[in-house]
């Protein structure tokens, strides 16, 4: 039988991989970057030769997320140069069947799919069974999207909610706007919320204090800050309380009562910060809506292909077009 092809495309990487027609197992998973390919066809006939899914081998069918709007013919990658009609790479792979997603719904579609193991606990509370998921998560960009249990299939809820604007809860944020504003005009949480975020959100308290930056990525602020640097630390933990206003937003905003799940290539690298940061109160910081988001749960996701375990859901989930 012909493997079918999957893959979660981002700013930065491609993940591939393979799975049997029916089931939701990926094998064969591979990490490609993106900057080495023009786009979605080379990068899949590399990895595809890599594998020896070649000639009568080769996969007829196909699905594959990637992190942007993807409701046109047309996609234009956000935070990569990718740029490709959807008729193109199917008939350049010898496609029967191409799906084409967004990378945050093949997260929210990935999440059922996750055993327990690799969820970490940031907040206790009892998930709903029949109720929607919020999936979030910063990474190159912030990809928000929902999942709710259909009768038959899970049913995703795909957003472009990092674009919606950022919202101040205190003076250092005020003064976070006007600095972000100065850089780029309108402000999303996905300005703030991302690994250049992190690195601008540092930047900015480096001239409130009138400092010169000692850090140049958000690699090298998270390596300070575990080594003591006290702006360094500001910096990830107000990054981390931001996060948490907008989870708790999110969570109001969709009736998220089934869970909070954190994605994304940055959390699991700060799981140490999570106790000590303010994400959780942040999150339940709600006024008169303290309650109802304190009985709901929040974890992170650590699994590594949880976008690819979401391609395979979506293959053939006839909820998923």
């Amino acid at each position: 039988m012909r493997p079918a092809l999957i893959g979660d495309i981002g700013g930065t990487n491609a993940r591939f991989a393979l799975v049997i027609p029916g089931d939701t197992a990926p094998y064969d998973m591979q990490n490609l970057a993106c900057a080495d390919y023009p786009g979605p066809v080379e990068a899949a006939r590399e990895y595809l030769a890599r594998v020896g899914a070649i000639d009568e081998l080769a996969p007829r069918e196909a699905c594959l997320a990637f992190a942007c709007p993807v409701h046109n013919e047309r996609v234009k990658m956000t935070n990569n140069p990718w740029d490709f009609q959807k008729s193109e790479v199917k008939a350049a792979l010898g496609l029967s069947l191409f799906k084409v997603i967004n990378d945050f719904t093949a997260q929210a579609l990935g999440v059922p799919h996750v055993d327990q193991a690799h969820l970490f606990e940031v907040q206790a509370g009892v998930a709903q069974p029949r109720a929607a998921r919020l999936i979030i998560g910063p990474g190159t960009g912030l990809g928000v999207a929902g999942v709710f249990p259909g009768r038959h299939a899970w049913i995703p809820l795909p957003t472009e909610g990092g674009h919606a604007s950022f919202a101040p809860t205190d003076e250092l944020e005020q003064a976070l706007l006007a600095f972000f504003q100065a850089r780029h005009g309108r402000v999303s949480v996905e300005r703030v919320l991302c690994g250049q975020g992190l690195l601008e959100l540092y930047q900015a308290l480096c001239e409130f204090d009138a400092a010169a930056p000692s850090f140049n990525t958000p690699a090298e602020i998270t390596a300070g800050a575990d080594a003591g640097d006290e702006r360094a630390r500001r910096a990830l933990l107000r990054f981390l309380k931001i996060l948490g206003n907008v989870c708790g937003d999110a969570t109001l905003t969709m009736g998220a009562r089934g869970g909070v799940y954190l994605c994304g290539g940055i959390l699991p690298r700060l799981l140490d910060w999570l106790p000590e940061s303010a994400l959780a109160e942040s999150f339940n910081d709600k006024g008169r809506m303290r309650s109802y988001n304190a009985d709901i749960p929040i974890h992170v996701v650590t699994h590594p292909w949880t976008g690819l375990l979401g391609a395979a859901e979506a293959l053939h989930n006839e909820e998923v077009v």
